[in-house]
């Protein structure tokens, strides 16, 4: 009796072992997935600089050495983050969750300068110093988007600026100067005076006050029967905003994908592909008429880096390709179709779908003057919509028949 009792406690202690070790065997394996703030910390052990591969056009590895390069010699402990910030992405679409997360992983030193993707203005910077604002950090990589010098830069170019700009430690100077155009009248005339104008505002400020009232009122009253409502006014700076930030990218990467070309072996087996791109992309942007245009204009540049490295990899993301380079491929069903179509997506709108929420869509006009999701625009009048930016088919296939 005694013996059999033993076996079955001994049958037990091992059932328990086995499962003990396995449920430490699948913890670890999920502990081994680093989260995105580590992942990116993991990379600044090695080199100062992180740039997302949404950011790998405009700031190819090439740039990523020369920037690095560019760190070490300052001597400082700067550390430089590129990557798209979205609501609801790991960061919530926040620069300072992402200047904070980073450096929460990064081994602990009493002092750290990180410069950032902005969230709240894209293809812009932002700067953080710890312990203290020692190095004038913040305003001087604010300074850097405001410079004449920099105005129409790429993103490799900004950044680079911004790191001088902290190395040379007068940021609160360079804001000023960069910034002088933008103050009010009575800050210019105070400046102007070295801090002594107020005997001066009223003799600049109270007529330029008055003008100003003035012609405002004026134009009240001509526009007051034809204006647009104050909110279409709104959406429409917006969106024209919006618009010359996407025509200086693709303006960058269309440049970036002709000097490659021209810099390319004339054996290099993608060559003519790259080549067609590059000469339709560049059509595409002189002609373009909006942000799906401009968009095109991308996913071409895109398609003829893929052909000149011989590995094109993943398209844009199929529902708004400014997103950048999509994640993974998802099987998708258009509203009112049985029907599922193949798509590359990125890591949000994957998100979104799996939550069973509608993804942040690129919109275009249809016949009928409506907006509407750009792949609901019938093919025929859209290469865009033909092909989805790549997801469907190249880029470059639907604009024969289109444009």
């Amino acid at each position: 009796m005694f013996t059999e009792v033993k076996r079955v406690f001994t049958a037990l202690a091992v059932l328990l072992l086995v499962a003990l070790t396995a449920t430490g065997t699948a913890t670890a394996a999920d502990g081994d997935a680093p989260s995105a703030g580590q992942r990116i910390a993991n990379a600044l052990r090695t080199s100062p600089v992180y740039v997302d591969e949404a950011y790998a056009t405009a700031v190819p590895p090439s740039r990523q050495r020369q920037l690095a390069d560019r760190i070490r010699r300052t001597g400082l402990p700067i550390k430089v983050v590129l990557t798209p910030l979205t609501r609801g992405d790991a960061f919530d679409g926040d620069s300072d969750v992402l200047a904070a997360t980073v450096r929460d992983r990064l081994p602990q030193r009493p002092d750290l300068v990180l410069i950032t993707s902005d969230s709240d203005f894209p293809d812009s910077l932002r700067g953080y110093e710890w312990p203290a604002d020692t190095h004038q950090t913040r305003k001087a990589v604010a300074a850097a988007g405001f410079l004449d010098e920099t105005r129409d830069a790429g993103l490799a170019d900004l950044t680079t600026k911004a790191v001088d700009l902290v190395a040379e430690g007068k940021g609160e100077q360079r804001w000023e100067e960069a910034t002088q155009d933008l103050a009010s009248p009575r800050e210019q005339a105070e400046r102007a005076s070295g801090g002594t104008g107020e005997w001066l505002w009223p003799l600049i400020g109270v007529p330029a006050l008055a003008l100003t009232v003035l012609a405002t009122r004026a134009a009240l009253l001509r526009s007051r029967r034809s204006s647009p409502p104050v909110s279409e006014l709104v959406f429409a700076t917006a969106r024209a905003a919006d618009e010359a930030r996407v025509r200086r990218r693709a303006e960058a990467e269309v440049l970036a994908l002709g000097e490659a070309a021209r810099a390319a072996d004339v054996a290099t087996p993608g060559l003519q592909q790259a080549l067609d791109a590059y000469a339709a992309a560049g059509r595409v942007l002189d002609e373009a008429r909006g942000l799906p245009d401009l968009a095109g204009a991308l996913a071409l540049a895109q398609e003829g880096q893929g052909a000149l490295s011989g590995s094109p990899g993943l398209p844009l993301c199929f529902f708004n390709p400014l997103h950048g380079r999509a994640a993974r491929r998802t099987a998708w069903r258009p509203l009112g179709r049985r029907d599922r179509l193949d798509v590359a997506v990125c890591d949000t709108c994957a998100d979104a779908l799996r939550d069973h929420r509608a993804p942040e869509v690129l919109t275009d006009t249809d016949q009928d003057g409506r907006t509407v999701p750009y792949f609901e625009v019938p093919a025929g009048r859209s290469p865009w919509a033909a092909t989805g930016y790549g997801s469907l088919a190249t880029p470059s296939a639907g604009l024969g028949g289109v444009r």
